[in-house]
């Protein structure tokens, strides 16, 4: 999924919910599928998103050019550094 249609998604999940067409917890789930689909498919020639596996950074989602700089920007905002880090596909 590329930035347009992302933002297009949740451009349309806000419209449905103040028209009352969804509720709040149906929109955030909306908006975080969009966001979680975003994150899974990006990739460009010099970044990429990757995952902190264990440790305080467990589960946290960064975009960067490198596994290096993927490991600091987790460490950075969670309270410290993932046993490893793993790229998403």
């Amino acid at each position: 999924m590329d930035r347009i249609s992302a933002i297009r998604n949740v451009e349309d999940a806000l419209r449905k919910f103040e028209e009352g067409e969804a509720d709040l917890a149906a929109t955030e789930r909306r908006v975080g599928t969009v966001l979680r689909t975003f994150a899974t498919e990006f990739e460009t020639d010099d970044r990429r998103a990757y995952r902190g596996v264990g440790g305080p950074g467990d589960g946290t989602v960064v975009v960067a050019p490198s596994p290096t700089a993927a490991r600091e920007r987790i460490a950075a905002l969670s309270d410290g550094e993932p046993d490893d880090i793993e790229p998403i596909i």
